[in-house]
């Protein structure tokens, strides 16, 4: 696979950033959504003891699958597809109870649109994660878009599956997003 450079040192620096706030042992991943490609860092310690680079990104999965905006119902399945098994290759680098983090401002976003009150760190909880799935989804259906304040943008709307996956299938309750 070809691998931007950068994105596996961006994501060790976020890690590193990230984890130097917490006590020894405790189980930290960070989950960085690139244009073209995702990686995760994870660990207990102060270097991650894996990072993963996956081939799906905001840009680059609005780009292979959606040819509408907002995007058509199945351009959506497909796109999931492909993201479930990207995630899937993630689960065995994720201890069970880690916490999930991120300093993406796509992710702190998409909290904001969710209704997370703006500060410092965000807590955004899959459920509102989910919600903002099931908009998506309802946009793409037929409902106006003008009922809602979605951004119409196909890299959010990536953004968003690449998020909802991650989170739905590695069980991971909320994200903390941090500035």
């Amino acid at each position: 696979m070809n691998f931007l450079p950068g994105i596996e040192t961006e994501t060790r620096l976020r890690y590193a950033a990230i984890r130097s706030g917490f006590p020894a042992a405790t189980l930290v991943v960070v989950l960085h959504i690139g244009t073209e490609q995702t990686a995760v860092a994870s660990g207990s310690n102060r270097e991650p003891d894996a990072v993963m680079v996956l081939e799906i990104g905001s840009h680059k999965t609005s780009t292979d699958y959606f040819r509408h905006t907002p995007p058509a119902p199945l351009e959506l399945e497909n796109a999931i597809a492909e993201i479930e098994d990207a995630v899937a290759r993630v689960r065995p680098m994720i201890a069970e109870n880690s916490t999930l983090f991120t300093t993406d401002t796509a992710i702190g976003e998409i909290a904001h649109i969710s209704g997370v009150s703006a500060q410092p760190v965000l807590t955004l909880p899959l459920e509102a994660v989910e919600s903002m799935f099931e908009r998506m989804a309802a946009i793409s259906l037929g409902r106006p878009a003008a009922q809602d304040t979605i951004p119409a943008s196909p890299t959010f709307a990536a953004t968003v599956l690449i998020l909802r996956e991650f989170m739905h299938h590695l069980n991971f309750s909320s994200i903390t997003v941090q500035a």
